[in-house]
């Protein structure tokens, strides 16, 4: 996959488009991704060992094709290429040119 872990991305579809955030999982498995403060669920738990039941927050997963790599120059959207650089695999942004971490 070509967006990986702490990467900053914008969602580009969905009920959630335009907002960013950082990427806090990678799912390669469903090309799925879990990104901060993006798709958040509410989920009731259980009182265990005497504390109370509470209702609790946390981010779903979305599909990996539904965010778009923030570029680190311009902060807007773009796509990402791999190429060969010293002979080692870099990912590129393609608005920029300029090589993702």
């Amino acid at each position: 996959m070509k967006i990986k872990k702490n990467d900053m991305v914008q969602v580009i579809a969905g009920k959630d488009k335009g907002k960013t955030g950082a990427v806090l999982k990678v799912i390669p498995e469903k090309n799925r991704v879990v990104v901060e403060g993006v798709a958040i669920a509410k989920r009731h738990t259980h009182g265990t060992n005497g504390q109370t039941g509470r209702i609790v927050e946390r981010p779903m997963s979305i599909h990996a094709s539904n965010v778009m790599i923030l570029d680190p120059d311009t902060k807007k959207p773009s796509r990402v290429r791999i190429e060969q650089r010293d002979g080692v695999r870099v990912r590129v942004a393609i608005k920029s040119g300029n090589v993702l971490s």
